[in-house]
């Protein structure tokens, strides 16, 4: 079996792809070679390799900061990746498409713990929404070409994701290496006090980047509707129990202090 996993050079990608070509082969693209914002350019990926899946891991993301600052970017580049790849794989009578939501895409006041049921019952966080209206929307696409032209395809929607080859900066990182490395400099610098963002009190679940590939494999491999499914380990755990962890693992024995 023949896997296309877009996406392939980014966080998400560099994690599952070792996983899959222990069972597959897999051909990863990423956006220096192939700009999946051209139509043609996706029509010309899906032609020349002839993939008999397409796992799409390809996005344009960020963190807290980056998401404020680039709204219009990630939700054009997200919609329009998403869009073109589809239409290609529908083109190319692609025999299973799998694609990568995001938990982004919840509404802001959903129960915990969040069940799939939930999806269309909200706006989401206000400062998430571009990226999270765009995967929506692309989760919907695949439903609806399902419905009309039987595509097989699989919406997987991963919780908040760490682990090797995700990147430090303070202004896109996500949250675990966003605090590592707050507490990397404050250490190098010999800062006595930490601030994080917030009062600590949210909640989050997270998954170790490697295992999503075991979501990933199962959605290949089994006959799954075209709803969204959530990925998870069911457990959650408080940003300022998660604070504290990350001090004492790094050896941080200064002061932490909450700017609400």
């Amino acid at each position: 079996m023949k896997i296309l996993l877009t996406g392939a050079t980014g966080f998400l990608g560099q994690n599952v792809q070792p996983v899959l070509k222990e069972k597959y082969e897999v051909v990863g693209v990423g956006s220096k070679l192939w700009d999946l914002r051209d139509q043609f350019v996706c029509q010309q990926l899906l032609g020349q390799m002839e993939p008999d899946v397409v796992v799409h891991a390809a996005g344009s993301v960020g963190g807290i900061l980056a998401n404020r600052e680039n709204p219009g970017k990630f939700m054009y580049e997200n919609l329009i990746m998403g869009a073109n790849i589809i239409e290609a794989a529908r083109q190319f009578k692609v025999k299973k498409f799998v694609l990568l939501g995001t938990v982004c895409a919840y509404p802001k006041f959903t129960p915990v713990p969040f069940e799939e049921e939930q999806m269309w019952n909200g706006y989401p966080e206000e400062t998430n929404a571009p990226y999270g209206i765009a995967k929506k929307a692309l989760m919907k696409l695949l439903e609806t070409y399902h419905e009309q032209y039987g595509m097989n395809c699989a919406n997987l929607i991963p919780v908040n994701m760490y682990g090797p080859h995700d990147h430090f900066n303070l202004t896109s990182s996500h949250v675990i290496p966003a605090l590592i490395l707050k507490f990397y400099n404050a250490m190098k610098a010999g800062e006595s006090e930490v601030t994080i963002w917030g009062t600590g009190e949210a909640s989050r679940e997270f998954l170790y980047a490697p295992d999503c590939a075991e979501a990933i494999q199962l959605a290949i491999e089994k006959d799954v509707k075209p709803e969204p499914i959530n990925i998870g380990t069911g457990t959650e755990i408080k940003i300022k129990d998660l604070v504290v962890e990350i001090a004492e693992q790094m050896g941080f024995e200064g002061d932490i202090a909450y700017d609400t």
